[in-house]
């Protein structure tokens, strides 16, 4: 595979970066701005996806069924995605057909954020609040970020609340996107087959406009405290715990043990939770996931079973989280290296995941690392690597949450 690596700033500090392949038989674009529900204060929370939302209500030049017209005509594969630290819209098409991608994609950049619009949009928006308020893992998830990180932002809901979303206001999301959808706050990554100069000009004649605001990302610093809770429903039938632990931020080298650890732990098939809980019946679901964020990282513990073997599940996580640095063997780091290198290449064959993860690097790194850069960093784990990272951020909750049956 022969791919070439291709960066420009232009005058306003909009990056563009792309991974080319001429091989390849489509192309794929995205804007990723560093705007999140961390960046959100308490009172705007929500507003990065709300934000999502009104994108795609129409701008100066389309409608709204314009929009959506123009993508289908040319057949794009395009969507958005809000997080916890940025918020970022695609398209995935043919090579003949990304210049015109781009161009909806940078008008929708500029959307018209109208009163009715958003008057509108606010009431889909409770209504995904409440679909999420009806799946008890995701009211397990929330309520233990909330008790994990406490007063730092990001405990922030992505979705926001009632009440926030409820009390916002247009001129608030007005003010909200005016700062930090700007021009040294984007990264428009680029992947496939495709001609990079080209398209930096276009890009530049659409987007050589857009302001410059100095955007900064705040950094409060904050102390884990150990919290468990408990959450009663009438409406659920299982047993959910969730578990957080400290782990390396995504600027870390040691996040790629910690990712392995993670999957040595609670992968969704072959790991020691899986033997020990799903394999023998004690639990419908045990996992380990490891999340790194900008500055902070998490490992999820979460699990879910009959209310008669919680008990009985929360021993064994406790004693897998325990014995798991002692029992580790060359096998395991094998193993997981093995599958989690596969799944990496497996998702970067597609323009549409180098685009992704392109973007997702440079949004949070500022800087570019190549996949094969990553896969080979992933590669060298060794089994001292995990031992290591495991001393560094002990495999200990600190959060402990549970959601059962009232």
């Amino acid at each position: 595979m022969t791919i070439a690596y291709h960066e420009a700033t232009l005058d306003n500090g909009l990056t563009i970066c792309a991974e080319v392949d001429p091989t390849a038989a489509s192309a794929a674009i995205g804007f990723f701005v560093k705007a999140g529900s961390r960046d959100e204060t308490p009172a705007e929370m929500g507003t990065s996806h709300f934000l999502e939302h009104m994108m795609f209500k129409g701008t100066d030049a389309r409608t709204a069924e314009q929009v959506d017209n123009d993508f289908d005509n040319i057949g794009a594969v395009h969507n958005a995605f809000t997080t916890s630290e940025m918020t970022a819209f695609y398209a995935h098409t043919l090579p003949e057909h990304l210049a015109a991608a781009e161009d909806v994609l940078s008008d929708i950049m500029r959307p018209s954020l109208r009163e009715a619009d958003f008057n509108d949009e606010k009431s889909v928006i409770l209504e995904e609040i409440a679909m999420y308020d009806d799946q008890p893992f995701w009211v397990l998830y929330e309520r233990s970020l909330e008790a994990y990180y406490q007063n730092h932002p990001l405990s922030h809901r992505v979705l926001g609340t009632n009440d926030t979303i409820t009390n916002l206001t247009a001129a608030q999301m007005r003010a909200y996107f005016e700062h930090r959808y700007s021009a040294d706050n984007t990264v428009v990554a680029l992947a496939g087959n495709l001609d990079f100069d080209a398209m930096v000009e276009r890009i530049r004649s659409h987007c050589a406009h857009w302001p410059r605001t100095d955007a900064v990302r705040a950094y409060p610093a904050f102390n884990t405290t150990p919290n468990e809770f408990t959450i009663e429903l009438d409406n659920v039938n299982l047993h959910y715990q969730l578990y957080i632990i400290p782990a390396p931020p995504m600027d870390d080298d040691r996040r790629h043990a910690a990712a392995l650890l993670a999957q040595i732990l609670g992968d969704a098939e072959g790991s020691r939770l899986y033997w020990a809980l799903v394999d023998t019946g004690l639990a419908e679901e045990a996992q380990a996931q490891y999340e790194p964020h900008d500055g902070f990282g998490e490992t999820f513990v979460y699990t879910s079973c009959d209310p008669a073997q919680a008990d009985a599940v929360e021993s064994v996580v406790r004693t897998a989280l325990s014995d798991l640095v002692d029992s580790l063997t060359e096998d395991d780091a094998l193993r997981m290296r093995s599958k989690v290198l596969t799944a990496a290449t497996l998702h970067s064959e597609r323009p549409s995941g180098r685009m992704n993860r392109l973007g997702r690097t440079m949004t949070y790194l500022g800087t570019y690392r190549s996949l094969e850069d990553e896969l080979r960093m992933l590669d060298a784990v060794t089994l001292d690597d995990l031992r290591e990272v495991a001393a560094a951020f002990p495999l200990t909750p600190v959060v402990t949450g549970r959601l059962t049956p009232a």
